[in-house]
C-alpha cells in the first residue's frame, strides 16, 4: 500500500472537486512547484488511487430518469453462483453501481432507468438470463436528500 502525507491528501481533495484544474494551479495549491507535483500525481495515478476523471452530468438535464434501488437474493450460494451474478451486472448498463452486502441479502443495486416501466422491463430481462436470482425488492427514489460523489478523504494518516 502506498504511503500517503498531507500533500498527497491535499491533491486528492482538490482533484476530487476540480479534477479539471490544470498541473501549474495544482502545485500552487499544494505549495509545490509544477514538477514534483506532477510527480506524485503519476504515482497516485499508477498506485490505482486515482482510477479516472470524468464529467458529472446532469442526467435529468437529458430527460426524464428514475433511480432505483433494487435488494437482490440469489438462489444458491456457491461462489461460482455469485461471480456469474456479478459478471452478468458488470454487462448491464442500467446498473450504475452494485455492492454485495451482508444481513440477508445477498445484494444492493442502483439503477438508472428513464421510468419504472423500463425498469420491469430490465428486471424482467434479467430474470430470463438465468443468473441466480430468486428474490429482489425495488425502492424507487422520489427525491434525492443527499447525493455526494465525493467521499471524505481523511485530513490526516495518523491515527
Amino acid at each position: 500500500m502506498l504511503k500517503l502525507d498531507d500533500r498527497d491528501l491535499k491533491i486528492l481533495a482538490i482533484l476530487q472537486r476540480e479534477g479539471r484544474i490544470s498541473k501549474a494551479a495544482l502545485a500552487e495549491r499544494i505549495a509545490l512547484s509544477p514538477t514534483p507535483c506532477w510527480e506524485r500525481l503519476k504515482r497516485l495515478e499508477n498506485a490505482g488511487i486515482i482510477e479516472g476523471y470524468g464529467a458529472r452530468i446532469a442526467l435529468g438535464s437529458l430527460g426524464p430518469m428514475s433511480v432505483i434501488f433494487m435488494q437482490a437474493e440469489l438462489e444458491s450460494h456457491k461462489s461460482e453462483d455469485f461471480e456469474r451474478f456479478e459478471a452478468a451486472v458488470r454487462d448491464i448498463p442500467e446498473i450504475v453501481e452494485c455492492w454485495a452486502i451482508g444481513g440477508g441479502l445477498d445484494y444492493l443495486l442502483k439503477v438508472a432507468t428513464r421510468d419504472v416501466d423500463s425498469y420491469q422491463r430490465l428486471v424482467d430481462r434479467i430474470l430470463n438470463m438465468q443468473i441466480g436470482l430468486c428474490r429482489y425488492y425495488t425502492y424507487i427514489v422520489t427525491k434525492p436528500v443527499k447525493v455526494s460523489p465525493f467521499p471524505p478523504i481523511p485530513a490526516s494518516l495518523d491515527p
